[in-house]
């Protein structure tokens, strides 16, 4: 789970083919997040170049996904700020878990834990804003996981943990949330084909 924001067919009037531009960077997503946390598991004990470059490249590909989305002709036209806003944030993020990830797994755990309970908060409200429009549900849940998790991880890195691989169970959460909305919009591509 991140701070990209998601849009469905249904919710913008955007063509079919960006739902399916968006449905395959979600399917891309979603395998990403469960290699990610593969490779993250056996390493997440220890601080040192794997953990970090682990660390540093989920956020990155976080913003190249949105920067693909911003980037990708069949967008929708109109205000991209919350996307921009994105990838500064997952670039500062990277940038901290880098640092954050040589001093202690603590200090790792505690800057994943504030991104994620930052943007849950940041999902939440966008999700609940657009509830009228229909298939929010997933990502109001979603964004309610981010904020918890993101709570739990702050509040585990007070007590000097010893592994981070809980983010790893958290990575593949947000891959499924990406694979539903990805089944989802290809769904409703195929329909708007027909």
């Amino acid at each position: 789970m991140t701070t990209a924001e998601t849009r469905t067919a249904s919710e913008t009037d955007s063509p079919p083919s960006f739902g399916a531009v968006l449905s395959r960077l979600y399917f891309i997503r979603f395998a990403f997040a469960v290699v990610w946390a593969a490779l993250l598991f056996p390493s997440g004990k220890h601080t040192g170049g794997v953990l970090t470059v682990l660390l540093v490249v989920y956020p990155l590909v976080d913003a190249a996904a949105v920067l693909w989305q911003l980037r990708s002709k069949d967008r929708t036209p109109g205000s991209s700020v919350a996307e921009w806003s994105n990838v500064v944030v997952s670039v500062i993020v990277a940038i901290a878990l880098g640092w954050a990830s040589t001093v202690s797994i603590a200090a790792a755990l505690g800057v994943w834990g504030a991104w994620a309970a930052a943007s849950g908060i940041a999902q939440l409200v966008t999700a609940a804003s657009r509830r009228g429009s229909g298939g929010q549900v997933p990502q109001i849940v979603s964004g309610a996981i981010s904020v918890l998790a993101g709570a739990s991880f702050l509040a585990q890195s007070a007590k000097h943990p010893t592994s981070i691989s809980g983010v790893g169970g958290y990575a593949v959460l947000g891959g499924i949330f990406f694979l539903v909305s990805a089944i989802r919009l290809r769904s409703l591509v195929l329909k708007a084909s027909h």
